[in-house]
């Protein structure tokens, strides 16, 4: 098969890089600078000249503050970009793999874990304009896959895990929010199920909406502690303390645990617990530093 890779130098994407090493599929890696995903022709004209049998989507505004000041940007990459997506692959015939979050469904909704099927209420722009996303991609007719994720984190690029591993390490002390709880989600943990679904052909038949993160269940501030004791910054007091400490222009979910039944009961995968992904990420990191 002939796979287009968009988003290709983002977290996500550069862990499908190692994901798909020794995959049989031949990849066409994109970012911005080769595909401009958000110019429905180049995206339709790239599709058909490649014969791109399948896309996976890593390309997003995911910067949620931001979102709120960016609009039309958040809305171009996060839907227009999603449907232009959509469209060439419904055309060409190809599987559109599209990552989405945990954000559309908003704000405080009670202490269980969502449900793909659960009702949506995204409360800030980068939550709607990704439910947006999801919408035009489920009318395209095209056959998909979305994968809701939450806490992203890897070796690559920016993210609560580098953050806090050099906060941890310079300051004496840090505060953290402890009343945001969620599960963490290794990025490569999540490129490797999407590579290990395209690798045994377990798209057609099982489309539809996923989520997919870590097992298990912390808080940011217990996030923070255990990435501290890994890596063995000790000499940082750190201390919980309530999100009303940290204003935001968004109103993050109290409680964001996404359940994960039904992707590993539809392919049979097992997912790995959060504490664990989190200590090979840091090994990782120790190594090529």
């Amino acid at each position: 098969m002939n796979i287009l890779v968009t988003g290709a130098n983002g977290q996500l994407g550069n862990c499908i890089r190692n994901a798909a090493a020794n995959s049989p599929h031949n990849y066409h890696f994109t970012d911005v600078n080769e595909l401009d995903i958000t110019n429905a022709d180049a995206v339709s004209h790239f599709v058909k000249s490649n014969d791109i049998n399948a896309i996976i989507n890593c390309a997003a505004f995911t910067n949620v503050d931001a979102a709120e000041t960016n609009v039309d940007l958040a809305r171009l990459l996060n839907a227009t970009a999603a449907n232009n997506l959509a469209q060439a692959a419904k055309s060409n015939d190809a599987a559109l793999i599209h990552i989405s979050t945990d954000y559309v469904f908003g704000g405080n909704q009670g202490n269980t874990p969502r449900r793909e099927d659960d009702p949506t209420n995204p409360t800030g722009v980068y939550g709607v304009t990704k439910l947006e996303g999801e919408k035009m991609i489920a009318q395209s007719g095209c056959r998909y896959l979305i994968f809701r994720t939450a806490w992203l984190y890897s070796e690559y690029g920016k993210n609560f895990v580098k953050t806090m591993l050099n906060l941890t390490a310079t300051r004496p002390e840090l505060k953290v929010v402890f009343d945001q709880v969620g599960s963490p989600t290794y990025a490569q943990d999540l490129a490797n199920t999407i590579i290990a679904i395209i690798d045994s052909n377990k798209i057609d038949g099982n489309e539809g909406i996923y989520h997919f993160s870590n097992e298990g269940v912390c808080s940011w501030f217990d996030f923070t502690k255990s990435i501290a004791k890994m890596a063995g910054n000790t000499n940082c007091d750190i201390q919980p303390c309530h999100s009303s400490e940290f204003p935001s222009p968004v109103e993050r979910p109290a409680y964001s645990v996404l359940d994960k039944t039904k992707v590993k009961e539809t392919f049979g995968i097992t997912v790995p617990y959060w504490d664990d992904s989190l200590q090979t990420c840091i090994r990782n990191l120790e190594e090529t530093n």
